[in-house]
């Protein structure tokens, strides 16, 4: 506990109320360019799925992993790459993450088959994983105080937004192009990030020289990667590599934990992650972003296959999300001022789950479009409300020392949280679509079934694209009768996922309710970090001079 300050720490204390960096406006522009061209990349996928699906003859569990591995490349990655950044410079792996994004996103495009796109959007989640933790933690090393407040603010706002406004803008390229084209669009931009990262972003800013634990990190990505894969099996059923993966997911993190407790520089320092400020925001941050990424996984699904929505349709329904995100940001970043982050976080999350009410009680076939814009306005805005002050929590109750830790667990909270749920989410919604027409099939009288061959039942359980392509083979009435009973099948997995979503809001809700500190305690905690920052650059000017 800092007990006093000298003049020299009081004037320091002071400059930091509110510091930017030279070209501060166009260093964030840059910062946010680069958090922009990761989380576009992270989204705008999903309304290409269906085109995938039957161009590619992918199935649902397929069609899911092209989404979920590249937040898995992202999420498994991000705390080892922060500790990277924090030694070796955050600049440079921003530059790298935006190079590979190049090639990475050319390889999506032109993919000849379903396995060959997975790994590449698996190696762009990876480029996205050396951009996106560095964006933070420059924001966090570069401005102080309120100024840090507020570019925080806006870097998860249009940040966040990018997430759902991928949906919009690939929804009008495939109008004109092919499903290839949405992964090219972020490919001009990755180039403006890196002339301007060059150009305006100093090479160092505030890392150290030391030793970066490359044991932890390798765990980390192994447990992190394991428990993804083990959780995308499940539509499988039991079987022995599900068995294996879960299993080495469990030893990883126990190995993980191990190593933190007795590494000399640990990726994440246990102590300050136990701290409630720390590990409550956390959890809530991988449950508000993971919410928003599977309602945007499934919802632009469930629009053009139930509602039957052409792709720009479709992806412009979204846009309230991503209004929303923006918009309530600034908003948040007041609020987070006056209250606190435990009441705007909790009033962000208590507007969640009423979006996921509205989603689960108005979504059916045959709604109409004034409740799919009001949901997704509704989630995207408590989204919006949440990110700030988590963020602002999370980077809070850290020194500076550690911001590629905070800025890493800010990133794995949205990474990690988007994999988790879209491969939850998207498991749900294969097995209760399965189920259904497993039932289905077992009633039917034995001359119908008769008529059914088992390739033609495979493929209709497979996805709600084989579903139509068997009907497209009978008669009309028939025909009808099959996609109406696609449609009842995708509407029932769809709604059980976001019961889950929302009863996982719920839990995140009372434990914020419950454990994060109040707005006093709170700002008396972030106050002992901003001082220990303090001291801690005082005596690495001191130490540089003496050297």
């Amino acid at each position: 506990m800092v007990t006093g300050t000298s003049p020299s720490q009081t004037s320091a204390s002071q400059e930091t109320e509110s510091a930017s960096p030279p070209h501060a406006a166009i260093a964030l522009f840059t910062l946010i360019l680069g958090a922009f061209v990761a989380n576009i990349n992270l989204s705008i996928a999903n309304v290409a799925l269906p085109d995938i699906g039957r161009d590619l003859g992918a199935s649902t569990v397929q069609q899911t992993m092209v989404a979920s591995m590249f937040t898995m490349g992202l999420a498994s990655s991000v705390l080892y790459l922060g500790a990277i950044g924090d030694r070796y410079g955050r600049r440079k792996l921003l530059l790298m993450g935006a190079i590979l994004t190049i090639p990475a996103g050319f390889a999506s495009a032109y993919a000849p088959n379903i396995e060959f796109l997975i790994i590449a959007r698996f190696v762009a989640g990876l480029a996205a994983g050396l951009m996106f933790p560095t964006t933070l933690s420059l924001v966090s090393a570069l401005w102080r105080g309120t100024a840090q407040t507020r570019a925080i603010a806006l870097w998860s706002g249009i940040g966040g937004g990018a997430a759902a406004l991928g949906g919009v803008i690939g929804g009008a390229m495939l109008e004109v192009f092919w499903w290839g084209s949405v992964f090219l669009f972020a490919l001009p931009l990755a180039v403006v990030v890196i002339i301007f990262a060059l150009r305006y972003l100093p090479v160092h800013a505030g890392e150290e020289d030391v030793q970066v634990d490359n044991i932890g990190g390798v765990l980390s990505v192994i447990a992190v990667a394991c428990l993804i894969l083990g959780i995308q099996t499940l539509p499988n059923g039991f079987s022995t590599s599900m068995a294996v993966l879960f299993g080495v997911a469990a030893i990883a993190l126990v190995l993980f934990i191990w190593r933190q407790k007795r590494a000399p520089r640990p990726l994440v320092d246990l102590d300050a992650a136990s701290v409630p400020s720390f590990w409550v925001a956390a959890v809530a941050g991988t449950i508000t972003f993971g919410s928003l990424m599977g309602a945007l996984f499934l919802g632009q699904q469930f629009t053009q296959n139930v509602l039957g929505y052409d792709t720009l349709t479709a992806a412009l329904v979204t846009l309230p999300m991503s209004l929303a995100l923006i918009v309530v940001s600034p908003f948040a970043a007041k609020l987070v001022a006056g209250r606190g982050s435990r009441i705007t976080i909790a009033i962000g999350l208590v507007v969640v789950a009423i979006g996921f009410i509205v989603m689960v009680v108005t979504w059916r076939s045959g709604a109409g479009m004034f409740v799919v814009l009001l949901a997704y306005g509704i989630v995207g805005g408590g989204v919006g409300i949440c990110a700030t002050p988590a963020a602002h929590a999370l980077m809070g109750s850290l020194p500076v020392s550690r911001a590629g830790m905070g800025s890493a667990f800010t990133d794995l909270t949205r990474d990690f949280g988007g994999a988790i749920m879209q491969a939850v989410m998207g498991t749900v919604l294969a097995v209760v679509y399965a189920s259904y027409f497993t039932k289905a099939f077992a009633s039917l009288p034995p001359q119908e079934a008769a008529n059914l061959s088992d390739q033609a039942a495979q493929q209709i359980v497979s996805s709600y694209q084989g579903a139509q392509q068997v009907a497209s083979s009978y008669p009309q009435a028939s025909s009808e009768k099959l996609i109406a009973a696609a449609n009842q099948a995708f509407t029932e997995g769809k709604s059980v996922a976001y019961v889950l979503a929302l009863v996982l809001t719920l839990f995140a809700l009372g434990l914020v309710l419950w454990k994060y500190p109040r707005r006093d305690d709170e700002r008396a905690f972030f106050k002992q970090m901003a001082d220990r920052s303090i001291q801690e650059a005082a005596g690495s000017a001191n130490a540089g001079g003496v050297a």
